[in-house]
């Protein structure tokens, strides 16, 4: 892993705080990411528990600059188990394609109080592969915005797939707008052959710094992106499982490769839209190595809609409003089988009037063809009364010797006969075609 920081405009000003932000996804078909501009502001809450705005710079990698002072050594990477691969790979586009709809919350207070709300949409996309072509790929589109403490925060979030959840682009933005000192993240990722491009920006007030960090492909063999990880949680809803003992791989807050892991917290009756609900509860964590973990409690219906989600540790959720129409799988009945019954036609007697008609309609059509055509039966008489009078043993070689110098290609006969008799078949030879 490599990185690079860029840093521009004045310093820093004191005294500044921090805050959280949240965002929605949505997918639209056919769309491309110059088409979305991140600019739809966010809730304080975000679909990701290492989600946060932060006003620590970003990480400086080992190679961003030649006079940093050398690190202490490193812990190996992070990486996924089997599995967490295996739960990946066992995915299929059908059963994603169940999962594509939109849903909106409304954001609370710990009080009760709305302060905002969060859409997340799923959809059928395209994306252009690094040949050009354009491929059909899940898409996730989140945003949100909403007040904390009065002040105005948000996000938005914009993610290409592949059907295995595998990332293919991503773009995300979170704001704050603090009176003293306005602060706004951007981050995107983007696969580029056999590597992971990560481009992190941090913007507090006119400073803006800059990090862009490489991951080689085979080392983020099951990361879960934010993007991806909205989209998982509703499989893991729709199965009613969380795979065992399954580590992923994430980003925590600081842009660095984590473990994050799912545990089932089993099911629960809520009260939703005067009614009760079976919710399937899911509490995803991120670990990172140098912060504490951070975690998010999703509450989920049956078909993958998210009921509630709250963040540990946070005053505040996300809370449906509404009680969606709950989706089910179709049953795909058996073809019918009918059993084989044997046509007695000669008892039909539609079908037998039928056969008589037609055996009438080719006898006189026989007659009339030997009738305008009578050198065919002077052929067959002849061949018939020859068979009769030689009565050889090989019918079929027999006939062919008959009827043999009626060919056109068929060779002259000798004057003299020759024990090496050519063959009646002398027509499948190569020789004579």
């Amino acid at each position: 892993m490599s990185s690079e920081v860029q840093s521009t405009g004045r310093k820093r000003a004191a005294g500044a705080g921090k805050g959280r932000a949240i965002f929605s996804l949505t997918i639209h078909p056919g769309a491309a990411l110059e088409d979305y501009v991140l600019r739809t502001p966010v809730l304080p809450v975000s679909f990701s528990p290492r989600s946060a705005i932060s006003s620590s710079p970003p990480h400086v990698g080992s190679r961003a600059k030649d006079n940093q002072a050398s690190a202490p050594e490193s812990l190996p990477p992070p990486e996924a188990n089997a599995e967490a691969i295996h739960f990946l790979n066992s995915l299929r586009k059908e059963e994603l394609q169940m999962l594509f709809f939109s849903e909106t919350l409304a954001m609370v207070s710990n009080t009760g109080e709305p302060q905002g709300e969060l859409t997340i949409d799923v959809q059928r996309g395209s994306h252009k592969d690094v040949s050009g072509n354009m491929l059909h790929c899940p898409l996730v589109h989140a945003y949100s915005k909403g007040f904390m403490d009065k002040t105005l925060c948000g996000n938005s979030l914009l993610g290409y797939l592949s059907w295995n959840l595998e990332i293919k682009e991503q773009q995300s933005q979170e704001f704050l707008k603090l009176h003293i000192l306005p602060m706004e993240r951007k981050m995107s990722l983007l696969k580029q052959e056999d590597q992971l491009a990560m481009t992190r920006s941090i913007k507090e007030g006119e400073e803006v710094k800059t990090e862009v960090t490489f991951f080689p492909w085979h080392s983020v063999a099951g990361f879960i992106s934010e993007s991806a990880n909205l989209l998982l949680l509703r499989v893991m809803a729709w199965r009613r499982m969380v795979p065992s003992n399954a580590r992923f791989l994430a980003l925590d807050m600081e842009g660095k490769l984590c473990y994050s892991t799912y545990q089932a917290l089993g099911s629960q009756t809520i009260q939703m839209d005067h009614q009760q609900v079976e919710v399937f509860i899911v509490e995803q964590t991120v670990h990172s190595e140098e912060g504490i973990p951070m975690s998010c409690q999703f509450y989920l219906l049956p078909d993958g809609h998210l009921a509630k989600r709250v963040q540990v540790g946070s005053p505040g959720c996300c809370m449906i409003t509404k009680m969606p129409i709950i989706r089910e799988e179709d049953e795909i009945e058996p073809r019918p089988v009918f059993e084989k019954k044997p046509l007695m036609w000669e008892e039909d007697m539609e079908l037998y009037s039928r056969f008589l008609d037609r055996k009438e309609e080719l006898r006189l059509s026989h007659t009339r063809y030997l009738q305008q055509h009578p050198e065919a039966k002077a052929l067959i008489s002849d061949f018939l009364l020859f068979l009769l009078l030689r009565q050889p043993a090989d019918v079929v070689t027999f006939a062919a010797e008959h009827f043999g110098p009626f060919a056109l290609s068929w060779p002259p006969t000798p004057g003299l006969r020759s024990s090496n008799r050519p063959s009646p078949f002398g027509l499948l030879d190569p020789e004579f075609v």
